[in-house]
């Protein structure tokens, strides 16, 4: 397990557009954490490394934003809204997972249907200062 520790949100984009050099097509990367933990920021950061930052918009409410460039597809997942696994299977879901890099936030509500190996980063606030966030990364096999 690999640990980092973001002083503010420009630190967590920097950090992400550096982790994002190390993906490629066919990758998944669980992002968990509470609200305003800086998950999206860090998809900001993926997007950055691709030269598509001037795109990103949260899919609350479209549960997947597709993006796509010259070097690869990224597809960023919000399944906070949905009921359970079968849902992202009935929405073919897992239909983007050998097309591009997926990131998930609250992808811990679908970990049982994730294809192995996938990496984990889990955001948690720090509570001597709010701007701080400590980014757990795992890989889970």
């Amino acid at each position: 397990m690999e640990t980092y520790i973001s002083k503010n949100e420009q630190d967590t984009i920097d950090f992400a557009e550096k982790f994002a050099s190390s993906l490629s097509i066919g990758d998944i990367v669980v992002l968990t954490g509470e609200l305003g933990s800086g998950k999206t920021k860090f998809v900001q950061g993926v997007l950055k490394h691709f030269n598509m930052e001037d795109e990103i918009s949260s899919p609350t409410f479209t549960i997947v934003n597709e993006y796509t460039s010259d070097k690869t597809n990224v597809y960023h997942f919000d399944v906070y809204r949905l009921e359970d696994s079968d849902e992202f299977y009935a929405m073919g879901g897992d239909e983007y997972f050998s097309k591009g890099i997926c990131l998930i936030e609250w992808g811990e509500m679908i970990e049982d249907i994730l294809p192995k190996p996938y990496i984990k980063i889990i955001f948690s606030k720090d509570e001597e200062n709010s701007n701080y966030r400590k980014l757990e990364i795992l890989k889970v096999e």
